[in-house]
């Protein structure tokens, strides 16, 4: 698995230049379940009526940086999975960076990644704007919000896979400004 993480950074290229992910013109990445996925200028919104859904890469990935803009409105459940081996959402097979800030159990909150890591910060994101960074090394997962620091984990166990964003329950969440960039092991 972490060969094929390897080989996808290779491929993004070593320039450390930016890969867009999830963009209307590229044919890089498919849909699955019942929520809506479409966009809207240059921002992909997904829409959950009691559904879930998922956008994911076709490729997988290893050792980047990602980083994205998004805006949930104040009922949705979404996130961002990372590592995922298939193309299913899994919070045990996948390292899922949630975005729901009302989540019933505050430990999984907007930061958290999901059954691993409470966040280490609450920051608020609903109906406005915010940015996401994830550091996804050999050596340590880290995540961002807001540019506060909200997880860490310091020997991830997976290594490489695809990346997907979430739309669950009902609500809205809009996500833009989706990039990759490629991080060299040492």
């Amino acid at each position: 698995m972490f060969l094929l993480g390897w080989i996808s950074t290779l491929a993004t290229g070593c320039s450390g230049k930016a890969e867009t992910l999830f963009d209307p013109a590229l044919q890089n990445w498919e849909a699955y379940g019942e929520a809506q996925w479409a966009f809207e200028g240059q921002t992909l919104v997904g829409r959950a009526d009691s559904t879930a859904g998922f956008v994911m890469t076709n490729a997988p990935y290893g050792n980047y940086r990602l980083e994205l803009e998004f805006l949930p409105d104040a009922t949705i459940n979404s996130g961002i999975f990372i590592h995922c081996p298939q193309a299913e959402l899994s919070a045990t097979d996948c390292y899922e960076i949630n975005i729901w800030d009302r989540h019933p159990r505050q430990e999984y909150r907007t930061g958290a990644i999901v059954t691993r890591v409470t966040p280490l910060a609450q920051v608020h994101t609903l109906n406005r704007w915010n940015a996401y960074r994830v550091a996804a090394g050999p050596d340590s997962l880290k995540v961002w919000v807001n540019d506060t620091l909200t997880a860490v984990i310091p020997r991830p166990e997976l290594h490489a896979g695809r990346i997907g964003l979430q739309a669950s329950g009902t609500g809205t969440i809009r996500f833009r400004n989706v990039h990759l960039y490629p991080i060299m092991p040492d």
